[in-house]
């Protein structure tokens, strides 16, 4: 890995929910060593209402959270992304720009609170949700010793983390 702070790239289709929701927490909580972007392949233009809530409720800044589209990254003036994680089922199956570097990559599927039903609190309930998986993953993430993980440990631990949520055993690094 790199000595400077590392890239890390939320994807989603809307980009207005789930990869911004994990885009606020990772700024946050992994702000000494990580670069937190998101993006989606189909942006709404708009972030979700209750997303914004949520994380306003939560002492986060969202003044800068926009949806935006992944092309943004794409391009020769985008930053390098060392991990890429879709947030998304249809993110996942897409078809998705070159990203210059081979970043480590992962899917982290998450149900998508803005198509929640039900009355204002019940929709208000699947972001909240939504917000504690992505809390739990990007907690294993951080807790992940990357400088000691070789690239076929790392996208394991990555998998298992999308797949349960939580970090591997300590004896599958691979160290």
């Amino acid at each position: 890995m790199t000595t400077g702070k590392l890239n890390v790239l939320f994807l989603c289709t809307g980009n207005s929910a789930r990869s911004i929701l994990a885009e606020a927490i990772l700024a946050r909580d992994g702000a000494n060593t990580f670069n937190a972007y998101s993006a989606g392949s189909q942006p709404k233009g708009e972030v979700h209402a209750y997303a914004l809530e949520l994380l306003e409720k939560l002492d986060f800044d969202t003044s800068r959270f926009r949806s935006k589209n992944w092309d943004e990254f794409a391009g020769d003036d985008a930053p390098n992304m060392d991990f890429i994680f879709t947030v998304c089922s249809n993110a996942a199956g897409e078809v998705c720009p070159v990203w210059p570097g081979h970043p480590a990559t992962a899917h982290w599927g998450v149900p998508d609170p803005a198509a929640a039903e039900g009355n204002e609190a019940e929709k208000q309930l699947a972001f909240q949700e939504a917000y504690h998986m992505l809390n739990d993953r990007i907690s294993a993430f951080l807790s992940l010793p990357l400088d000691k993980l070789d690239p076929p440990s790392l996208r394991k631990a990555l998998e298992e983390i999308g797949a349960h949520g939580s970090a591997p055993a300590s004896g599958s690094t691979g160290t």
